[in-house]
């Protein structure tokens, strides 16, 4: 898809400006997948889906510039013919998913703990700040800058310090070699495992550990994805089977399998119970066992622990990961909304205040997305 001649987003403009004279909320959203995400928001909805295309691609620089509301299907197919990708793996939780909703949200699949984030791939953007003046920060290289770089705090940041008009990403060939491995270990045993593995040379490019506690003889699995050069992928596959008792998978088996876990069609990820929530415990990798009476699903070679409970556990899960410097967040809420629970931890003094101090400066009128990021 090619960028239209039209190279101004005047009418994204115009909303804003409108909007910010009259302190009238704006609902940002692309493709409005991950309407989930964070606290609910209220306004007139500012759609960016008809502000799509390529802007510039060259695939020998490794870097993409597209429009903030260029479907990232569509991105992601033209990455791949050219045998590169979106090494972090951003979700797909729907077929209209916007580029610009991958950078807004901040959001990053299973190989996140060994590729990076998608902040570390964000190159520079352009975006439309409360006053509806449109800002250009970054470029289109990999540099130190002086500073803050402010088009990488875009990412993650929920909509609410601008509407994204336009991204540079830099991206990645695709691995020569690939191979899943699987271990029949328990959660203790597996994240001990993985630490080791972690200290040493091997091309662990991601992993997930799950029970299954719908069955009752459920075993204990540790799936373990390798990446990188063919004889280092080899050569770990067999040190590391041999090591922990493992065998090897089929790719046309395992592939489908982590395209699942990225965009969470596991069976683990389906609600028990409409009440149910689904939280999001981040902690270090290091972290040990959480003992809370809740299945859970371990990614990020032990960063990411996903579990289901109600919203009555709110304050035993934060203490939880509070007790091992992580947070809990509400990922998705239940069919009541979870009422009273916010769904993001509450940040550190010094975090808030550099928060608001960004949203004064770039929505002095408080009219993007106000109250997601709670």
């Amino acid at each position: 898809m090619q960028a239209s001649t039209t190279e101004h987003p005047s009418h994204l403009i115009d909303q804003i400006t409108e909007a910010s004279a009259a302190r009238q909320p704006l609902r940002v959203v692309g493709g409005n997948t991950k309407q989930f995400y964070g606290a609910p928001t209220p306004g007139d909805v500012l759609s960016t889906a008809d502000w799509s295309g390529i802007v510039s691609y060259e695939p020998t620089e490794l870097v993409i510039t597209v429009r903030s509301g260029t479907p990232l299907a569509e991105v992601e197919l033209l990455l791949a013919e050219q045998g590169q990708c979106f090494p972090f793996e951003p979700p797909r939780f729907g077929p209209d998913g916007t580029v610009g909703g991958m950078v807004a949200a901040g959001l990053a699949g299973p190989a996140r703990a060994s590729a990076g984030s998608v902040r570390d791939f964000v190159l520079g953007a352009r975006f439309i700040n409360g006053r509806g003046e449109l800002l250009t920060f970054g470029g289109q290289v990999m540099k130190n800058v002086a500073g803050y770089d402010v088009s990488r705090v875009m990412a993650g940041s929920m909509g609410t310090l601008g509407v994204i008009s336009e991204v540079s990403l830099k991206v990645l060939p695709v691995a020569l070699a690939e191979a899943t491995l699987v271990f029949p270990l328990g959660q203790h045993d597996a994240l001990e495992q993985l630490h080791r593995w972690g200290g040493q040379p091997l091309p662990i490019n991601a992993s997930c550990w799950v029970k299954d506690d719908s069955q009752t003889e459920a075993p204990e699995l540790l799936f373990v994805r390798l990446r990188g050069a063919v004889a280092a992928v080899e050569a770990a596959c067999e040190r590391m089977a041999r090591e922990a008792g493992g065998t090897r998978m089929d790719n046309a088996q395992a592939r489908p399998d982590w395209d699942a876990c990225r965009d969470q069609r596991l069976p683990f990820f389906t609600a028990p119970s409409p009440a149910m929530c689904l939280w999001r415990l981040s902690v270090p990798q290091t972290a040990p066992v959480l003992a809370l009476p809740y299945a859970q699903f371990v990614e990020w070679q032990g960063a990411q622990r996903w579990l289901w409970a109600p919203t009555s556990a709110a304050a035993e899960l934060r203490a939880a990961a509070s007790a091992v410097n992580g947070h809990a967040t509400v990922f998705r809420a239940g069919f009541d909304g979870a009422p009273g629970v916010p769904r993001f931890q509450s940040q550190s003094a010094a975090l808030q205040s550099i928060q608001a101090r960004l949203l004064e400066s770039f929505d002095p009128a408080g009219i993007f997305n106000p109250g997601r990021a709670t």
